[in-house]
């Protein structure tokens, strides 16, 4: 869901003034403030707009842009696959906005994916992917447009992608604690609500659905992801390979050994 989180934050904080519009929106307080803001909202490539959010934080100290600011660092260095500086900038975003559900979201997911089950501290990850995960999908009850020049209908499909990262989030939770049938609920949870389901989530959901010893619907969903006219390459690779361990598992009468490696950070 990396992708569907940087794609609605981008979406939902597009310009200036988008934001301006709101009556209890930020407001920028000088001229120069708004021209670093439009080329941080401007900016085409994470690097630059790194650059461009951090000239608004520094030169403008008091700016009330400062969440909008630190959450567009921490998605550019999530797309840079920076995992530790995301996890900086996710976090002083939440210590700026505490209801930042996509940042939550970022946290919770980054986490999950990294973890494994011979972490010493393997608990406490999962716990902090169980609360940002929790932590968002309560902020996003009540979540209104962030930017009101945003199409409703665009604006819920973002949330409904925001909510599916949540659940799956849980789901890759679940997977490291062994509670197969429950990762299964949250990951199709996950596909489900999505306004557009990722084929990433989908492998993992056949993952999940070979530990828990059901071949038949692990092919079955496998099955929709290789026949995806859109679904990367990379992606059919995993789904193919899942394919294949649940076939012998199934023939074999047996669980199949551990998964291959995610199928997309």
């Amino acid at each position: 869901m990396k992708r569907i989180i940087l794609a609605g934050a981008l979406a939902l904080l597009s310009s200036v003034s988008g934001l301006m519009a709101q009556q209890k929106g930020p407001q920028p307080k000088s001229q120069k403030e708004v021209e670093a803001l439009q080329a941080m909202f401007g900016a085409q490539d994470p690097d630059t707009r790194i650059k461009a959010a951090n000239d608004v934080l520094t030169k403008f100290a008091d700016t009330e842009f400062k969440a909008i600011a630190l959450y567009l660092e921490a998605a550019s260095y999530e797309q840079k696959n920076d995992f530790e500086k995301m996890v900086i900038f996710a976090e002083r975003t939440i210590e700026a906005d505490p209801k930042n559900y996509a940042s939550m979201l970022m946290l919770a997911g980054g986490i999950a994916k990294r973890a494994r089950e011979n972490d010493l501290d393997l608990n406490e990850k999962l716990a902090q992917v169980d609360k940002y995960a929790k932590n968002a999908l309560d902020a996003l009850k009540d979540a209104q447009k962030p930017n009101p020049q945003l199409p409703d209908e665009q604006w819920v499909a973002t949330k409904k992608d925001y909510i599916a990262s949540a659940h799956e989030a849980y789901a890759l939770s679940a997977m490291l604690r062994k509670k197969y049938d429950v990762a299964i609920s949250e990951f199709k949870q996950s596909i489900e609500g999505a306004a557009t389901p990722d084929p990433a989530t989908m492998v993992r959901l056949g993952q999940a659905y070979n530990l828990a010893g059901k071949y038949d619907d692990a092919i079955a969903i496998l099955d929709k992801v290789m026949a995806g006219a859109d679904v990367h390459p990379q992606i059919k690779q995993f789904a193919q390979a899942e394919r294949v361990r649940a076939i012998q598992a199934k023939g074999a009468g047996a669980k199949p050994p551990a998964p291959p490696a995610d199928p997309k950070k």
